[in-house]
Parts: C-alpha cells; structure tokens; sequence
C-alpha cells in the first residue's frame, strides 16, 4: 500500500513537471510589423532567456499581416505598426478584450545610405537632384501612409509622383535605398538608428507634425488566449527592461 502510494505520488510529480515543462515549450508565434524587426529581435534573445518560452516571429506590412490573422494564420500576438489594425481586429472579434496597449510610438526618417545627400532639413526633397525616392505602400504599411501624408503636407507629392518607387513594407523599401537602386527613402528610423546616432548614410527626422502619429499597438490573438508564453511576452514588453532596449532604436514609449 505504502509502495502504491509512493507510486502514485512519483507520477503525480513527473506529469506537473511535464506540464510545466509542455508550457514553457510552447511556442509564441508573434507577428510583428517590419519596422520593428531589429528591436524586436533583441527583445526576443532576453525574453526567451528570461522566460524559457520559444518565441516564432513573422514580419511584414503591417496590412498584410491583419489579412493573414483574418485567413486564419497562426498567430498568437500582433505587434502592429498602428492602432488602426488592432482596432480592426478587435472590432472582428479577433483579439481577446482588455489586452490591447501601445507599446511604442515611432518616427519617419528620410534617408539616404550616401552620406551627404540628406540634409539636416530635408531641403533635398524640394532640390529633386535624384531619380528614386522609396516609400512604403500606403495601403499596407502605415509608415508608408506617414511618408505620402509628409509629401501632401509639404506640397511636394505631384511633383515627386514619377520618382516614386513603392516597397510592399517599410522593410522592403530600406532595402530599395540600402542597396542603392533608390537613392532616398522614408523608412522608419529604428531601421538606421541606434543608441542615439544614425548607424550609417544620412537622414533627416521627418517633424511629427507632417503626419499622423506612428502610435503602435499590440494585442493577444484569441487563439492565444490560453498560451502563457504569448501573455507573459505582452507582460515583459511592458516592463522597463523592455522600454530601454525599445528606446534605444529611436522609439518613444509611454
């Protein structure tokens, strides 16, 4: 009876551990916008350390992700470029009540991977010495929508309309003028910016005022709703630890 007991007691054990050890294993498949690819894969190395949750990450347009989550991809968390997607979502019934929240406010940078193409003011845009200027697709990205509302908002977009080139997401356009086949671009600027200086080529910070805020959202998808690796992320990109690393890619936060 005492050996029956103990043996019981030892499997109890093993299947508390296993569970345990199953949802730590879980994986979090977050979507995230594509400007904030690089600070996310450095909160994604500490969170996982820290947590031992495996974290799944798919980047794009912030449009083409909300049109994925509505055909039933696998997403867990959305980190958004916007507060519009979310709200999109939520309105759906997509995302599970009281988990939205702003996680960081971005910024439109113009720049330019030549050194000394950009000015401090963006005068270069009024001059149009060059055949290229990258943008973001309106439509999907809201840091495209950000850069045509910062031409309108000049006077400039009729007569920059024939230099454009469109990149499907933020991502796609640094790389139209990180490579060289256009020379200027509106990309956000954690995609050239880090602890305080620009990492490379020239850049001028578009005002706030020339467009509508980059407010950005995240929010727990309802398939998530019982993972706890997808709710403990949202929890850690709320903590200061957080905050900083995002801070540091040029982003402001609450």
């Amino acid at each position: 009876m005492r050996l029956s007991l103990a043996l019981t007691a030892l499997l109890a054990t093993l299947l508390a551990t296993l569970g345990a050890t199953t949802a730590c294993a879980q994986p979090v498949h977050v979507a995230v916008a594509a400007n904030f690819a690089a600070p996310m894969k450095r909160l994604a190395a500490t969170f996982e350390q820290g947590s031992g949750h495996k974290l799944l990450l798919s980047y794009g347009a912030s449009g083409k992700l909300v049109a994925q989550i509505r055909n039933g991809a696998p997403f867990d968390v959305l980190l958004a470029a916007d507060t519009a997607s979310v709200q999109q979502l939520a309105q759906e019934q997509l995302v599970v009540a009281d988990t939205p929240f702003s996680y960081a406010t971005g910024r439109l940078m113009l720049w330019s991977a030549q050194g000394a193409l950009v000015d401090a003011k963006g005068q270069v845009l009024k001059q149009q010495r060059f055949a290229h200027l990258a943008v973001a697709a309106p439509q999907l990205a809201p840091y495209g929508a950000a850069a045509m509302q910062t031409l309108t908002r000049l006077g400039l977009a009729p007569a920059l309309a024939p230099k454009l080139v469109q990149g499907e997401s933020i991502a796609q356009t640094y790389s139209f003028v990180a490579s060289g086949n256009a020379e200027l671009g509106f990309v956000a600027l954690s995609q050239v910016w880090e602890n305080g200086a620009l990492t490379k080529g020239s850049g001028w910070l578009v005002p706030a005022t020339l467009h509508d805020p980059l407010r950005q959202q995240a929010a727990l998808l309802n398939r998530a709703a019982n993972n706890p690796g997808a709710r403990a992320l949202l929890q850690f990109l709320k903590t200061d630890q957080a905050k900083a690393v995002i801070r540091s890619f040029g982003y402001e936060t609450d």
